[in-house]
């Protein structure tokens, strides 16, 4: 093989890129081998080729085969300065730009996000999810954001794009004025509206932004406790009713556990006592009075009511062969067990 031979073998004929890397662009590997005019350039869907000349970009290509010559070599012919077609070899910088879609990209914030809420106040968010793009202009994302390196990822610029969504997402929620509580049914309106929000930050740097999601805003530990408190009132309903019916279980739990100690006895007493209160002042100032009533007209309040003045007329104690009169309760009426410490229907103690 001559000389001739040898240094035509170096000259490059076919350019192309197969992405199996899942890399935003790549640099052809020219290095000091020169391209031949005439060779073939193949540009694949989904891809764009841009030659640069000394640092300054030249031509673009779009998806098909080429034959290079100063025909379709417009702007590099004129920055060479190429009058006449030849065959001579040419140094030029190739890279490749993937324009397909890029899916699955992270962000999430860093730091809680301060919002003001009208029901809860000043209150601190996290969320996260996950966003798409792809290369909108080529030859201006080449420009604006990958330079001259070997190759480029789209975790090379994941950092930046991600501050940029938090950034938009935050201003948008202080503006959105949404409820805590409703932000969770408001997520793909807010992930679109983002969106179209943040699509002209990304269009300056040759970037589309085809997609974001929403896929968690969570409130602070705090406020998650009281939204669960305020949900299990919502569950109990009357609150008068279940702490009666409160009070009544834990009186039947007195009766099933009649060796308790007496400090527990005490203590439930307190709680059933404190229970009623609280039951009348929800309930109203007119409950009380109903109460009275009632046990003022329940069978034997009024025999009870004698009874508790003291012994039979006459000042006579009652004779020992008789059975000891009944006990009645001084708040609902009934009937008293031997010895019971607490009434079995309203709770009081004895």
């Amino acid at each position: 093989m001559g000389i001739f031979d040898f240094l035509k073998g170096q000259f490059i004929e076919v350019i192309e890129w197969l992405d199996g890397t899942g890399d935003m662009v790549y640099r052809f590997p020219v290095y000091d081998n020169a391209i031949k005019m005439g060779a073939k350039l193949v540009v694949r869907e989904s891809q764009a080729a841009i030659f640069v000349n000394e640092g300054q970009i030249a031509d673009v290509f779009g998806p098909g085969t080429y034959t290079l010559s100063t025909q379709n070599l417009p702007v590099l012919t004129a920055l060479r300065s190429w009058k006449y077609g030849f065959n001579s070899p040419f140094k030029a910088d190739v890279y490749f730009v993937s324009t397909r879609n890029f899916t699955q990209l992270k962000w999430g914030t860093t730091n809680p996000v301060l919002m003001r809420d009208a029901e809860f106040g000043m209150v601190r968010l996290r969320g996260y999810g996950t966003y798409a793009l792809r290369v909108g202009d080529p030859a201006l994302f080449l420009k604006e954001i990958f330079g001259t390196q070997a190759s480029f990822s789209a975790e090379s610029i994941a950092g930046y794009l991600k501050s940029l969504i938090v950034s938009g997402v935050s201003d948008l929620l202080g503006e959105s004025r949404i409820p805590a509580i409703d932000l969770a049914a408001s997520y793909d309106e807010l992930g679109q509206t983002a969106a179209a929000k943040l699509q002209p930050r990304f269009a300056a740097m040759g970037l589309s932004l085809t997609a974001l999601t929403v896929e968690n805003l969570s409130l602070p530990e705090e406020v998650e406790k009281a939204v669960d408190r305020r949900s299990s009132m919502g569950v109990v309903g009357n609150l008068d009713t279940y702490l009666k019916y409160q009070s009544a279980e834990a009186v039947r739990e007195a009766a099933n556990n009649p060796g308790g100690d007496a400090g527990a006895g005490i203590g439930l007493g307190a709680g059933m006592a404190m229970g009623q209160a609280l039951g009348r002042a929800l309930a109203g100032q007119g409950e009380p009075a109903a109460a009275d009533n009632a046990a003022a007209s329940a069978p034997g309040a009024a025999g009870a009511a004698a009874r508790s003045d003291g012994p039979p007329s006459g000042g006579q104690p009652a004779r020992g062969g008789e059975a000891q009169a009944k006990k009645f309760c001084s708040e609902c009426g009934q009937p008293l067990a031997p010895g019971a410490k607490f009434c079995s229907n309203c709770g009081t103690k004895v």
